[in-house]
């Protein structure tokens, strides 16, 4: 099994005078949810800056106090009717779970519901009083100029959505959206919407084609041209962000911003979703984060990149529904990561960008016995550690003298700085760019930054070495829907 590894960090681009980012979504539903310290450890070790709740967790929001973290909190859909009717009972909501943690807490953003439009649209009418209420009480606090109100909508509400330059909000909602934009507009806040390509894709019965979905490069004649304004549109999520300002400027609204509060592609699928796979989510995330840092922009805004929360931090094994539901993770509950994100030519914002890392391994089809003498050499005037490699530590298994022989290989050859030479052992090691790391079994040069483990947890290593070769001898021994507008596309690709 592919070793895994993810480095997330803070993204730079511009939209007005505020820097756009890429943050990462927490969900809860996890059999097993790690703890908030847990949990900020793994933020701050993958160096991620912006963050998202799906919640106002008291628990997360002491943990993450004094971090710099800026944070997104949520009053939860269950919550939106009382705070929508009475002034008084969000003025509470922001004393409880605002006022109490910030400054020391960095919370810039607060989520009205979530989808509350498509998924309670029985609440649909309270949600604008909800927003004005909540920013109320932010005004009363002097939080206003600190802390913006909005409210994350599903990309279903945006009809006739290619090309973007005829998108429109459906109709049936204009009496909660007009408010709702007039708002935003008057405090500067951002429409919040939650794009997932993944769903155009498989809704569109092959309409649109993977590559577009997953931000793949295309050929000029690939391309989808809005016929109207003759901009070319090489992926689903600019499109779908452009929709979202056209549909804006159709209700006369210009100068609002868009800021994608939930975008991903699962790693995992059934037998019916053969397109929610490891390599996909990791192109998919990938090219978006790429996206974002590279201030592309979208043809209508070239240059202004989109603010996005990436959707999510872990995998939610108890979400309900098909498989791909409990997969959008970029880690499982142990922290461990899902795949290595590609994120070459990121520039220096990703100094510790890990594709291009090496590795020191045994050569396949070595001789074991050279293998054996060298694995002696590496733990006994090698000086490497080698009580991983115990029985009962992390790397005692598999017990095979090929694979301990990797595990002091790499080790001595990261120690060594990855000189030359320092990864040869008379023939029977190689260098390889596949990070040999398994299970609680953390190579050195995978995750190693100052004495901080960037991909998991450290394994509990002993640091007293036996020194003795002998200790290591081998007997040799016996791995969801959104709405898509799939006529609109049908001329495009057809």
């Amino acid at each position: 099994m592919a070793a895994l590894l993810f480095l997330l960090l803070t993204i730079s681009a511009v939209y007005a005078d505020e820097d756009a980012f890429i943050g990462v979504n927490i969900g809860t539903d996890l059999s097993d949810m790690p703890h908030p310290t847990q949990v900020v450890a793994l933020l701050k070790a993958q160096q991620i800056h912006h963050v998202r709740l799906n919640n106002a967790d008291r628990g997360m929001l002491l943990a993450l106090a004094n971090t710099g973290i800026k944070v997104a909190i949520t009053v939860p859909n269950e919550q939106l009717l009382g705070v929508g009717q009475s002034n008084s009972t969000a003025a509470n909501w922001v004393s409880q779970n605002v006022v109490a943690h910030y400054p020391a807490t960095n919370i810039t953003t607060i989520c009205v519901g979530s989808e509350v439009l498509t998924t309670l649209p029985n609440a649909a009418r309270v949600l604008v009083s909800a927003l004005k209420f909540i920013h109320s009480a932010l005004v009363a606090s002097n939080l206003d100029g600190q802390i913006k109100v909005s409210t994350p909508l599903s990309s279903s509400i945006i009809l006739d959505s290619f090309p973007p330059s005829q998108a429109f909000f459906n109709h049936s909602w204009n009496p909660v959206m007009v408010p709702m934009l007039n708002f935003l507009q008057s405090t500067g806040s951002s429409l919040m919407l939650n794009i997932y390509p993944y769903y155009d894709y498989m809704q569109s019965n092959g309409v649109i084609p993977l590559d577009y979905a997953l931000f793949r490069p295309l050929p000029a004649n690939k391309e989808a041209v809005d016929s109207n304004t003759l901009l070319h549109y090489s992926n689903v999520f600019d499109a779908m962000v452009d929709a979202a300002y056209f549909a804006m400027a159709y209700l006369n609204f210009t100068n609002v911003p868009v800021m994608v509060t939930e975008s991903g592609w699962p790693s995992k699928g059934d037998s019916s979703e053969p397109d929610a796979n490891v390599d996909n989510a990791n192109t998919y995330n990938s090219n978006l984060i790429k996206h974002v840092l590279n201030k592309t922009g979208t043809p209508k805004h070239p240059g202004i990149s989109v603010s996005t929360y990436i959707y999510e931090l872990y995998n939610e094994d108890m979400k309900p529904g098909p498989l791909s539901e409990k997969n959008w993770g970029l880690f499982d509950a142990n922290g461990k990561p899902i795949y290595i994100l590609h994120l070459t030519e990121s520039g220096q914002v990703f100094a510790n960008d890990t594709t291009n890392q090496t590795y020191c391994a045994a050569k396949e089809g070595a001789d074991p016995k050279m293998l054996q003498a060298a694995l002696d050499w590496a733990c006994g005037p090698g000086k490497v550690d080698c009580s991983p490699l115990l029985e009962g530590q992390p790397c005692y298994e598999p017990d095979t003298v090929a694979a301990h022989a990797t595990y002091a290989f790499d080790t001595y050859y990261h120690k060594m700085g990855k000189a030359s030479g320092s990864c040869d052992f008379n023939g029977v090691a190689a260098i390889t760019t596949t990070n040999p790391s398994h299970g609680s079994c953390v190579f050195s040069g995978s995750n190693v930054k100052n004495g901080t483990f960037l991909n998991g947890t450290a394994p509990a290593l002993n640091s007293t070495s036996s020194g003795s070769p002998a200790g290591y001898q081998h007997l040799q021994a016996s791995v969801g829907a959104v709405i898509t507008i799939v006529l609109s596309w049908c001329a495009v690709f057809l």
